[in-house]
Order: structure tokens, then C-alpha cells, then sequence
């Protein structure tokens, strides 16, 4: 794809993700309904072009981070219901009544805010259940007295849905912690059932929808894996043979300048690297501003014409400079940041490993105002 006079871009390949979310689609089957997890700008992929595809696609839900990312989805025409997973303030809950949009409700402070207030549209609540994380969500024994605080409520508050977070459920070798998280999650949907509730329950993300068929109930909550990339090495080791995840992400930059270097000079910030040999040496227009981490200094690579060149010195704000001796490179010439060039990847698991961090970091920390091409 031509750079469209772009230094610094993002291709999403809608046939990848249509890949993805059809993997998901059928190992939930036609009972359980299937929400795309888009918060953090759709995990560095765009919120709203994202979700806009999702919903042609036929997703049943989209789960968002805040107010400000349901309400940018409602004015971008999305239809969908809409679930805030993070923390709402007290002044911004009209605003998700009034825009038909759910919200995640976890403790009896937030309980407490939603009773003084008055809606012309009743707001809808799912309760988080804290069943070991100690993250967000009631206690078992804070739920009796969540429940009877719904009653009360005067502005017909829907307790509409339940649902748990699991902390450990990428290991399909270690499920003991998970099936531990269910049966606590069990015990307080039977609570809710006990006090006259009858709401959507939903427990698993992208590993648990993957390895715990028994916790997919009502909904399942997938993030990573309609993005195409794997929640951990031990679920990709162990299901990748049968499921087929694609990324759909591919970052590409320009060469902006070459330059020729003589052995023993001395390259970026605080002369961080000292040339080995004569060397080529291409300057892109990227750097940690823009999401290429600072941590890739001097052992990142990237891709151009096939070939992986690899960061010389320090990554600085907005450039870095890459070996491409051997390469017949030339300015303008596009490069590979992340994704496949011919037989070789940057992946974003690569650079992850080489961070010491996760995927998940790297993706949703590229830097939104980069433009996304989906095509």
C-alpha cells in the first residue's frame, strides 16, 4: 500500500479480523453471545474504526475502559450495546443512562453515588464479583448487602449482568486457580438468583473463552484474540494448532535519510554504540513518542525490503537510526516496525520479549494520533 504522503502509518487487514472474530464466533457457539473488548483505543488498533467493523461483522457487545470511550462509540454511530469496565465517577453517570450505555458497578461506594441520583432512563449496572484478583468487585460477603441496596434504589436501577475477572488463566497446564475463581463465582450468581435477579453472567476473556468452555455462560469477553495475537505462549503452544489466530496489525515508517559511517564512530544519545565495521546507516522517523520503545535500543530490529536491520544506539523521541549495510536501501523505502515481511516478522510478541514486557503493552501504547488504514 502506498504511504498516502505519510511518514509513519498503521495497516489493519479487515480480512484477518474477520478471520479472528470467526474463530471466536463459533467456539462459543450460537447460545453464548460474544463481546469485543476495544478499551485502550481498541489495544492500539482504533477505537472506533475497529468497532465500526466489529459491528458489521455481527458482535454482540463492546467492552470499553470509560465513559468518554462508550459515549465516543455512541457518537460514531455505534448501535451495539456497550459495557464500561473501569470505574465511572459519580457526575458521569447520567450520561451512560442517558446513552444507553452499562456500567460496571463494584463497590458499595459506587452503589451509594448511583442511589442519590434521579434518571429519566433507568441505568443499567453489571455487578463485579471479586473472586481472588482483589481488583475491582464485591466480596462475597459485601454481596448480600449490594443486592438489598439495588432493591432499594428508587431511580429502577436493572441489575442487568454479573461478572468476575480471572487472574490466572493463561497456563491450560495450571487451571486449579481458575476453577477455584468459578466456583466462588458460582456461589454468588446462585446469591443473586437467591434475591430474585436473573442477569447476564459472564466470566471469560480471550484464555478462559480458549480453555474453559465451562465458564463461557451468557458472554464472553475477547480482547487479544480478535486482534490475532496469542494471551500468553502457553495457550498459543497448546491450542495454536487448531485455532488459527491472524494479526491484523502491520506498522510501517519511511526511511528518511541515509548516511555512510566509518568503523569506530560512535552513534545516538551518549554515544550508546560504538560501529564495529563501516556501516550504512538509515534514519526513520519514529521513535518513543510514537510507541517503538526505548527498550529496543541497540538490539531491536526492523524489517526493510525483507531484511532485518537493526537498531544502532539509542532510540530517541522521534527517530531511530538502523543498519542497513547489505541492504541497497534507499530513502523512501518502507520499513517493517511491526508484522511480516516476505519470510520474516516482527512480532509484536518479539519486541515484547525483548522489552520485558507483553504484547498487550505494545500494542496499546502505539501512539494514537498515528493514522490506521484498514484495507
Amino acid at each position: 500500500m502506498k504511504n498516502r504522503g505519510l511518514r509513519i502509518w498503521i495497516e489493519i487487514n479487515k480480512k484477518a479480523a474477520k478471520n479472528n472474530y470467526q474463530i471466536f464466533r463459533n467456539l462459543i457457539g450460537k447460545n453464548c453471545l460474544l463481546m469485543a473488548v476495544v478499551k485502550s483505543n481498541a489495544y492500539g488498533h482504533g477505537l472506533v474504526d475497529f468497532s465500526r467493523l466489529m459491528q458489521k461483522f455481527g458482535i454482540d457487545w463492546f467492552g470499553v475502559d470509560s465513559i468518554t470511550e462508550a459515549l465516543a462509540l455512541r457518537e460514531s454511530g455505534i448501535k451495539k450495546k456497550i459495557l464500561v469496565l473501569g470505574y465511572t465517577l459519580p457526575e458521569r453517570l447520567k450520561d451512560a443512562a442517558e446513552n444507553n450505555i452499562s456500567l460496571t458497578v463494584s463497590s458499595l461506594a459506587h452503589l451509594a453515588a448511583l442511589s442519590k441520583l434521579k434518571f429519566r432512563q433507568s441505568p443499567r449496572i453489571h455487578l463485579k464479583i471479586d473472586t481472588g484478583m482483589h481488583r475491582q468487585g464485591f466480596s462475597p460477603k459485601e454481596l448480600p448487602s449490594a443486592l438489598n441496596l439495588i432493591k432499594k434504589l428508587k431511580n429502577k436501577t436493572v441489575a442487568e449482568g454479573i461478572y468476575t475477572h480471572f487472574a490466572a488463566a493463561k497456563n491450560p497446564s495450571f487451571p486449579a486457580d481458575t476453577l477455584g475463581q468459578l466456583r466462588l463465582f458460582d456461589a454468588a450468581v446462585n446469591t443473586v438468583k437467591k434475591a430474585g435477579f436473573n442477569p447476564i453472567r459472564h466470566a471469560s476473556a480471550t484464555s478462559g473463552t480458549i480453555i474453559f468452555p465451562q465458564a463461557h455462560y451468557d458472554l464472553v469477553r475477547v480482547g487479544i484474540g480478535l486482534y490475532g495475537l496469542w494471551p500468553s505462549k502457553e495457550v498459543q503452544a497448546a491450542f495454536g494448532a487448531q485455532i488459527k489466530l491472524k494479526p491484523i496489525l502491520l506498522w510501517k515508517a519511511v526511511i528518511g535519510e541515509i548516511k555512510k559511517a566509518a568503523r569506530g564512530e560512535r552513534i545516538g544519545y551518549d554515544f550508546t554504540e560504538t560501529l564495529s565495521r563501516p556501516t550504512t546507516i538509515a534514519v526513520i522517523p519514529i521513535g518513543y513518542w510514537h510507541g517503538f520503545p526505548r527498550a529496543l535500543s541497540g538490539i531491536g530490529r526492523v524489517l526493510i525490503k525483507s531484511k532485518p536491520a537493526k537498531v544502532l544506539g539509542r532510540v530517541s523521541m522521534d527517530m531511530i537510526s538502523v543498519d542497513v549495510s547489505g541492504i541497497k536501501a534507499k530513502i523512501g523505502d518502507e520499513a517493517i516496525l511491526i508484522g511480516k515481511d516476505g519470510k520474516n516478522t516482527v512480532s509484536a510478541d518479539d519486541i515484547a520479549d525483548l522489552c520485558s514486557t507483553s504484547s498487550y503493552e505494545i500494542i496499546s501504547r502505539l501512539n494514537p494520533l498515528i493514522k490506521r488504514i484498514y484495507c
